[in-house]
């Protein structure tokens, strides 16, 4: 273990130990050629003269190192300093899936999706690389204090091929797949087997197979179905539940083929919960459990021998087992002798007293068939039964007095009503009602709040209403800000979904300037997105002196930010575009070069996003080379609609007077105009959206709508028209909801200049 202080390489300054795992322990150091703070994952000393473990730890860092996504830990550096084999990765500060599951017992439908949609981004990334993890869990993933998610521990990857069959190619066995455990080939669809119980696990806070040795579990994953996930967590939808039954099957070839056909799926899930879109190859031998045959069993006895394959047992050797030479063959060999002649047996006793079953049935259905045709059977007290749960089907006289028998009604509106109430309602136009998931909403935990089908749908009696039910507001949970700069912690509440965020600055001997104190609501309490959070901030002592503004037009935005907070002013980060500077270079400031201030002053620095400029370059040249016609200023793109009716039209001609007029002043007293790039915040489901920007103008808040429609693209370069003489301005994202209104997800600063 590496003490605080210790250089290696001469650049990298231990701090502290964050961590410790199988082979290394991972610590946080500083980089004093970049001056920024790092991972250093350090192999443990009792491995360091092992090639083997050596070999093992070098390819890590050559599996990783290639690999470029936001949802993959970085690999920045590897090496060795005097026998201590190294590897130098982006620091994460945040927690493991594994610790935020154990913190929460389970994880909501939409949170659990949102995080394997990110997973499968990254694994994705690797993949397409021809990168296998072979190690995905929930210790493996970690959610930073901002929200994003990131695959790290690419310790036993190894590039897909006909070769990727190892001793060492297991990772954990709960969540290790079938073909992993024999010591077979694992390519990409093993990493989907591992997705699937980690998502198992994220919904119902339990893995699906478990027991007192890595043996017995092994064995589990072989043989044994695993328990509906719905029987841990019931309000589970039933798209999620078939995706988690789809990545878990134990062959290869009945799961997802690759991580994006899971992306896919995942989002699917969020717009239909209750669909069933989500496909599953029928079983080839209409088994549900493929067991080992005896062929096979010898086959992994014999390459334990000295056979091409690696016996099963052999991957879950741990280190500690390495260290000791144990061998766990015999215990499965064990294990699977047991029951294999009994299995065997009983399963063709099994089958032919079911081909006898069978053909007794067909005979009697044929008969009663017959039977019928024959008016024999089914004449005399038809209707004289009926099920208590459904009524009997209504007939009404006509004025000859012949009975109509009426077979469809019109479906109620249960929309709003309890359970008993609907129930009641239903019965009385002769249908049934069945629950079909919940969903926070606006109203009460427990109120109907969709129905399928809808109010006035014509349906034959005896039909069924699927309904949803409210859970009541979604809550999310504060994110862990305190002790990080200002900026840092309104970002991660701006990820989470809190818009309402208010600063307060307090005066502190201990806290550097612009570090949050304290933040209230507390860290981890779960709370509406619409509740006001307040964050205390320190601005130092209270006897802190003035300090003048430097000029950090040009300069290098890490270089900026450094002096500023070693000036004693609070730091805000915003993006922009232009052509006069570098990209990462600061292009504006709110308080002017030279001016004298108190510490604890804010400032916000504008840098220049050269991607995003590029972009808009890009867009502009295209456009230029396709001319299209341009719409009036105050005016939409028109779209095909049918003709308008003439209230319609002067309907609309009134909404763009009031627009016109609306704008007009602005335009009058000279457009004060800013852009910004957006970056997607993980809460956004791609759904219909609204952009509105508010400034406080002359002490009142104003809101003007800058952009809506169905999806959303990011990132996005947003271009608004604030108020004359008004600086500065947030811009506000919403997406609409499912009971048709919109919730506050993430929100950005804009910096207004006189254009």
């Amino acid at each position: 273990m590496l003490k605080a202080g210790v250089m290696l390489a001469n650049r990298y300054e231990i701090v502290g130990r964050i961590g410790s795992g199988g082979m290394a322990d991972v610590y946080k150091a500083m980089d004093h050629k970049l001056n920024r703070y790092v991972a250093v994952k350090v192999m443990k000393p009792e491995f360091q003269g092992d090639s083997t473990f050596v070999s093992k730890f070098r390819r890590e860092a050559q599996a990783a190192a290639g690999l470029a996504n936001p949802n993959i830990v970085n690999v920045y550096d590897v090496g060795e300093d005097q026998g201590s084999y190294y590897i130098v990765m982006e620091l994460v500060e945040g927690i493991t899936l594994k610790e935020y599951i154990e913190k929460k017992g389970k994880l909501s439908v939409r949170e659990a999706t949102s995080i394997a949609i990110q997973v499968c981004m990254g694994l994705a990334a690797a993949h397409d690389q021809g990168i296998v993890h072979r190690d995905v869990k929930p210790q493996n993933i970690i959610i930073s204090t901002d929200g994003k998610v990131k695959v790290t521990d690419f310790g036993i990857a190894r590039a897909a091929s006909s070769n990727t069959i190892s001793a060492n190619a297991m990772g954990s066995v709960h969540y290790s797949s079938p073909e992993q455990v024999r010591g077979g080939y694992s390519d990409s669809r093993s990493d989907i087997y591992s997705l699937g119980i980690t998502l198992y696990e994220m919904v119902t806070g339990r893995v699906p197979f478990d027991g007192e040795t890595t043996v017995a579990i092994a064995i589990k994953h072989l043989q044994d179905e695993m328990e509906p996930p719905t029987k841990y967590a019931p309000e589970l939808p039933h798209a999620l539940e078939q995706i988690i039954y789809k990545c878990t099957q134990k062959s290869v070839d009945r799961r997802y083929q690759s991580m994006n056909e899971v992306i896919s799926d995942l989002k699917r899930s969020l717009m239909e919960p209750q669909g069933n879109f989500v496909q599953l190859a029928p079983l080839s031998d209409h088994a549900s459990t493929v067991l080992i045959s005896n062929k096979e069993q010898q086959e992994i006895r014999s390459a334990g021998k000295g056979g091409s394959t690696t016996p099963a047992a052999s991957t879950f050797t741990s280190i500690e087992a390495a260290k000791r030479g144990r061998d766990e063959t015999s215990e499965i060999d064990d294990a699977m002798d047991d029951d294999d002649d009994d299995e065997s047996s009983g399963l063709e006793k099994a089958v032919t007293i079911g081909s006898f079953i069978v053909c007794g049935l067909i005979i009697f259905i044929l008969i009663f068939f017959i039977a019928k045709a024959a008016g024999l059977v089914g004449n005399s007290n038809r209707g004289s039964r009926v099920d208590q749960a459904v009524p009997t089907v209504a007939a009404e006289q006509d004025e000859s007095g012949a009975s109509e028998i009426i077979t469809t009604v019109s479906v109620p509106n249960i929309t709003g009503m309890t359970e008993s109430d609907a129930q009641k309602i239903a019965a009385d136009k002769g249908l049934g009602i069945k629950y079909s998931g919940e969903k926070p909403s606006d109203q009460a935990e427990g109120t109907i709040i969709e129905q399928d089908p809808a109010q006035g749908t014509q349906v034959d009696r005896n039909s069924t209403i699927y309904y949803t039910k409210s859970s009541g507001p979604e809550t999310h949970a504060i994110p862990a800000v305190t002790g990080g700069q200002v900026g840092d912690a309104k970002e991660a509440l701006a990820a989470a979904g809190f818009a309402n965020v208010t600063v307060e600055k307090q005066s502190s001997e201990d806290s550097s300037v612009g570090a949050v104190l304290s933040i209230n609501p507390a860290e981890g309490e779960l709370v509406t997105v619409d509740t006001p959070v307040t964050l205390f901030v320190s601005t130092g002592s209270q006897y802190a002196s003035t300090v003048r503004v430097t000029d950090y037009v040009g300069m290098p935005i890490e270089d900026a930010a450094e002096d500023a907070r070693q000036s004693g002013l609070i730091l805000t980060i915003d993006y922009g575009t232009s052509e006069e500077f570098g990209s990462d270079q600061v292009m504006a400031q709110t308080l002017e070069a030279g001016t004298s201030v108190a510490q604890g002053t804010d400032i916000t620095l504008t840098v220049n996003n050269a991607e995003l400029f590029a972009e808009q370059e890009a867009k502009a040249q295209a456009a230029n080379a396709t001319p299209t016609p341009t719409p009036a200023p105050t005016q939409a793109v028109p779209t095909a609609v049918p003709e308008a009716t003439p209230a319609e039209e002067a309907a609309a001609a009134q909404a763009e007077a009031e627009t016109t007029s609306a704008a007009a002043p602005a335009a009058a007293a000279g457009e004060w105009k800013a852009v910004g790039s957006l970056v997607m915040p993980p809460n956004y489901q791609g759904g219909a959206y609204r952009l509105v920007l508010v400034q406080t103008v002359n002490g009142n808040p104003t809101e003007t709508v800058l952009s809506e429609g169905s999806s959303l693209s990011f990132p996005y370069t947003v271009e608004a028209v604030g108020a004359p003489g008004v600086a500065d301005g947030l811009v506000y994202l919403y997406e609409q909801n499912a009971d048709g209104g919109y919730d506050a997800l993430a929100t950005w600063p804009l910096v207004f200049s006189e254009g």
